[in-house]
């Protein structure tokens, strides 16, 4: 099925060439009306090839529609670099003219690859009748993140006058990643929760025996003032340290078009508590939560990252607002480190699982010597 999907998903390429060409398709209402039609298509298309054999998992449709829309996504990053055209020229001017910015380019990309794999994936594993919650997990992280920053940039950037018709369809790809993450938080563990002497050795673990969770937890505090210290640089703090990391370091975070500090405001008010969730849980034995949250969390930070690293090197970045010379590496390589922490937690997590299971009592259990129970057998007797 995912080689269908593959397929079908490119036939995205003629019906935005007959819109190119076709110049009554390319009225702003004409547009929204062509790409409603479309996506109705499109769901109408797979719900009658798999009647005969339906799937298991509904979140199918999604994967498979959405699989589509990326090829649309990589087409508009392509065309806008240069690479290719004749295609989405009329989408530019009268469809969603914000898709041109650095951010956007660089966010289409993320939709048009690594999205694009990722549904190609998930849709095996439901063709397979295997759980994909791990990588589903990651999908709706990094899709949440995508559209959220997406959305309220436009609407409070530079381009907030020039919203189209076809702007509206966002909200379609803002709450179907929402839905997914609800439905994929709320479905039956893929592994038991529960932990046998393994877990209770590794629990009884001090964290100066954990060298690795040592440095995690360095990563994380390190990420946790960075966050704060962009957060308020986004908040037009007047601290000096503020006012010196805009101007030395990056200017891109005051770029007009407003997806820099959208991005840093979602990071200061939702990824800092999450951060400091995951030191929490990397102190605290049998947070059975970290497995999914780690997750979902890294989805979002690496899409942000990407996003934000690739758009303050895109050469349509205008040059007050890219990275200076003098500190062109420094600020690549905080922003690596800060991209890379969330994704080296989950990896933590997931490796190595048992710091983080609950211990039930279990045969045997009682006299062991990691229990605090007594061994009453022997006074019985």
């Amino acid at each position: 099925m995912e080689t269908l999907v593959f397929l079908f998903s490119f036939s995205a390429l003629g019906i935005l060439y007959a819109m190119n060409t076709n110049p009554v398709l390319q009225e702003p209402f004409v547009i929204l009306e062509v790409g409603v039609v479309v996506l109705v298509v499109v769901f109408l298309f797979y719900f009658l090839i798999t009647r005969g054999n339906p799937p298991k998992d509904v979140l199918f449709f999604v994967f498979a529609e959405f699989s589509f829309t990326c090829i649309i996504d990589l087409i508009s990053a392509l065309e806008y670099d240069g690479l290719i055209s004749g295609f989405m020229e009329f989408y530019q001017k009268t469809g969603e003219p914000y898709l041109g910015t650095p951010y956007a380019i660089m966010m289409c990309y993320w939709d048009g690859i690594a999205h694009f794999i990722m549904y190609l994936v998930m849709i095996s594993r439901i063709t397979d009748r295997k759980a994909y919650r791990t990588i589903g997990l990651f999908w709706a992280g990094s899709l949440s993140a995508n559209m959220s920053v997406f959305i309220t940039g436009i609407v409070a950037g530079k381009y907030a006058s020039e919203i189209r018709p076809a702007f509206w369809i966002n909200f379609l790809f803002l709450l179907m990643p929402i839905i997914g993450a609800i439905t994929i938080f709320t479905r039956p563990k893929d592994r038991p929760l529960i932990g046998g002497y393994n877990a209770m050795h590794a629990q009884t673990m001090k964290l100066i025996w954990r060298p690795k969770d040592m440095i995690l937890l360095l990563l994380l505090f390190a990420a946790m003032a960075f966050t704060v210290l962009r957060g308020l640089v986004a908040l037009d703090s007047p601290l000096e340290a503020c006012s010196v990391y805009l101007k030395h370091f990056e200017p891109y975070l005051k770029d007009p078009v407003g997806y820099p500090r959208v991005m840093m405001l979602h990071l200061f008010f939702y990824g800092l508590p999450l951060l400091g969730a995951f030191a929490y849980g990397l102190l605290k034995p049998g947070c059975t939560w970290m497995l999914d949250w780690t997750m979902f969390f890294a989805g979002a930070m690496i899409q942000c990252q990407w996003a934000h690293i690739g758009g303050s090197l895109h050469p349509r970045t205008t040059a007050p607002f890219r990275i200076p010379s003098d500190t062109f590496w420094s600020v690549l390589v905080f922003n690596l480190l800060y991209a890379a922490t969330p994704i080296l937690v989950a990896l933590r997590v997931h490796s190595n699982p048992y710091f983080f299971l609950k211990i039930a009592p279990f045969p045997g259990q009682t006299g062991l010597p990691y229990s605090e129970e007594k061994d009453t057998k022997y006074k019985d007797k």
